[in-house]
């Protein structure tokens, strides 16, 4: 379980004070003052909760309860983001994944039959096994994405406005050449982005596939094979590799983040083929 850092944002004391029993404690009080008519027990109640919040948000076993408490939500999100990324995703690549999954699943169990001293490192194959799963799911997600942008994207036509534009600028007034300008960079980003996505495809694609070659090598050596340790670098590598991948991918996202600013020009033609969802069946992340 991760330790506490010095830039943690955990507030302790809110924590102290957020939890279910205080809150009762702090109700039968204020309960307790209006059936007699008094103000002793808020004053009484006051100086004890403030002796609690003084005490409780520093004991390090409550730290450690917090730093748990934090760690399973964190860890119940990330499995909910995960899980609607993967129902966001077409059956056939749902499939794939399920059929990895499976592979991982049988590289843990032939380990899990290994003697006690190599089980530590059959332990810490789990966990980057699992990353790896995770990894996957994203760029698999990632690819559809890719794919979904190619399919409803009708470059032909933003490269034939970029055409008629460049033709009628020297014609127009200056007002309209002004205007123009703004549509011909924002065209011509556009079709950047068009090729970085396609060539962001065969990434994806690649290392998708690379991951599930790997683990079906590791599978097989799995069978027979009695070190985990011989393997630790096939998988240290391939964490790499998918880590580069998903910051490629990340990158792509992010380097059309600026769009020019139109000024209240007219929006652009709409890409052609956009109805419609899912990837169809010659349409497939992987060849």
């Amino acid at each position: 379980m991760p330790q506490d850092s010095p830039g943690s944002d955990i507030s302790y004391v809110k924590e102290a004070a957020k939890i279910q029993y205080n809150w009762i404690a702090l109700i039968g009080i204020a309960g307790f003052a209006v059936i007699s008519g008094s103000a002793l027990p808020l004053i009484l109640g006051a100086g004890l909760e403030l002796m609690y919040l003084s005490v409780i948000p520093h004991n390090k076993r409550f730290q450690r309860l917090v730093r748990s408490w934090k760690y399973a939500e964190e860890k119940k999100q990330h499995e909910l983001s995960l899980n609607a990324l993967y129902q966001e995703i077409p059956e056939e690549l749902k499939y794939r994944y399920t059929d990895l999954n499976k592979v991982a699943w049988a590289i843990h169990d032939n380990y899990s039959r290994l003697s006690s001293t190599s089980q530590i490192f059959a332990r810490q194959m789990d966990d980057k096994l699992q990353a790896l799963m995770q990894s996957y799911l994203r760029l698999l997600h990632a690819a559809w994405q890719n794919r979904e942008y190619i399919r409803t994207t009708d470059l032909g036509l933003v490269q034939r406005e970029l055409t008629t534009l460049q033709k009628e600028q020297p014609s127009e007034s200056a007002r309209v050449q002004e205007i123009n300008n703004k549509r011909i960079e924002i065209l011509n980003k556009r079709i950047e982005k068009f090729k970085k996505i396609q060539e962001n495809c065969q990434v994806v694609d690649a290392q998708c596939a690379a991951v599930e070659d790997v683990l079906g090598l590791i599978r097989d050596q799995s069978v027979t094979m009695r070190d985990p340790q011989e393997i630790t670098d096939h998988l240290d590598s391939l964490v790499k590799d998918v880590e580069q991948t998903e910051e490629t991918v990340r990158e792509v996202e992010n380097i059309f983040a600026n769009v020019p600013d139109m000024n209240g020009i007219a929006p652009l033609p709409s890409d052609s083929g956009s109805t419609g969802s899912g990837i169809s069946s010659g349409n497939r992340v992987r060849s």
